[in-house]
């Protein structure tokens, strides 16, 4: 299959973030080129025209609850310990798989709609074989690209299940993929910690991990670099407590963070992390986390991040941070930017929008700073379109919408 996007305002992100007018060649689900005027006669390729569009690579969310799709905005006014006893615990004890399926499909969906197209999926309401068949089935279906980390709820202390995440393995495809969704030493003990690390290594997946230091443990980095544990291809989450220290090791190491400036803030979770992160060396990344707290978009995210301050980041840097700064914290070399080879994951916005209106003179601003989910035109996945002319195409929306209704009204009632 070759695709032809023609004539749009194309930025890419690595190896910097640059726009220009340009063409995007995508044959057989990868970018096969990018410049002006590839194909003088286009009789063997479909066209899409992107004269009046912005395109760019799609977001990478890097954390986020999906299950949580049918508790929205439950916890909006809550703290943090109030989030865990009720999403976690009264609601997240009475999950069936129906539940987790139809929040992990509207979430993807409502990630697909507003351009993210690669979601790292933390499920953490796993107690039966059933549940995670259901979160698996549900992301294949909706059409997007993901990491699902597979572990048990942190109100529980325990490990992550070995013998279920092996079972999972082979749900493992070209969009699917899998991580250890671990407790962590912040949080646990670190027996538990060991086991499932080396888990993790046994089975060659990453491990995506909750981070913070308190008064009981102010160094769980150090802790992991003491037993030998330290790795690239892990995942901190949150970690606004850290001291600098800490986030030193983690540079040192490889790994990377992924800070949900929204929840963090709502949730008093410490001050904002992603400038300490920068000017410790570590590869920063975006997610959105909660829905029951927060916006389900990257766009809010980069409009929390871009507001940190004057000099904390430019618009530039914070689009990489919604998009290869994620791609790399997941561990995925192709996509994330519109290198030639990459998979085709591409967000198309409408600048004619009246809300992007006037700023065609520098549309990476124009994107981190004005842009919505509601100017989201069309969203390739690996080349195949999930969204076309504002509508989501990958799967039934209603049928979904159904779904996750029902769904509420039974957690809820």
């Amino acid at each position: 299959m070759r695709l032809l996007l023609r004539g749009g305002v194309v930025i890419d992100t690595d190896p910097e973030v640059v726009a220009r007018r340009a063409d995007v060649l995508i044959e057989d689900g990868r970018i096969a080129a990018v410049g002006p005027q590839l194909i003088a006669d286009p009789s063997d390729v479909e066209v899409i025209d992107a004269s009046e569009r912005i395109v760019l690579p799609g977001f990478v969310d890097t954390h986020r609850h999906l299950w949580q799709t049918a508790l929205r905005g439950i916890t909006v006014d809550d703290d943090l310990g109030t989030y865990f006893d009720r999403v976690l615990g009264s609601y997240g004890s009475r999950f069936r798989p129906q539940d987790v399926a139809a929040g992990n499909l509207m979430g993807a969906l409502e990630c697909l709609d507003a351009g993210i197209t690669t979601v790292q999926d933390y499920s953490h309401v796993q107690s039966s074989p059933a549940q995670a068949d259901a979160a698996l089935d549900a992301l294949e279906r909706s059409g997007i690209r993901a990491v699902f980390g597979y572990g048990p709820s942190p109100l529980s202390g325990g490990a992550v299940d070995a013998d279920e995440l092996r079972r999972i393995m082979d749900r493992r495809s070209e969009r699917i993929g899998l991580a250890a969704a671990a407790i962590g030493p912040s949080f646990t003990s670190f027996e538990t910690v060991r086991a499932d690390w080396e888990l993790a290594d046994s089975l060659g997946v990453p491990v995506v991990v909750h981070i913070s230091s308190s008064s009981q443990i102010p160094d769980p980095i150090t802790r992991l670099r003491d037993a030998g544990l330290l790795r690239p291809n892990t995942l901190y989450v949150h970690g606004n407590l850290l001291p600098d220290s800490e986030l030193k090791l983690i540079a040192e190491s490889g790994a990377s963070v992924s800070t949900t400036p929204t929840v963090e803030a709502r949730m008093e979770m410490g001050e904002p992390l992603a400038g300490r992160l920068r000017a410790a060396g570590v590869n920063v990344s975006l997610g959105v986390d909660v829905v029951t707290s927060a916006g389900g978009n990257m766009f809010t995210a980069m409009h929390e991040l871009l507001a940190l301050g004057y000099k904390t980041f430019t618009a530039a840097e914070v689009l990489r941070i919604a998009t290869v700064g994620g791609a790399r914290a997941l561990g995925l070399t192709d996509v994330g930017s519109l290198a030639v080879g990459n998979r085709a994951d591409l967000v198309l916005l409408r600048h004619t929008d009246i809300n992007l209106a006037g700023g065609l003179h520098d549309p990476i601003a124009t994107v981190v700073t004005a842009a919505h989910p509601g100017n989201v035109d069309t969203v390739l996945v690996g080349g195949t379109p999930v969204k076309r002319d504002g509508k989501l195409i990958s799967t039934s929306l209603p049928a979904a919408y159904e779904a996750l209704a029902d769904s509420t009204t039974y957690l809820t009632a």
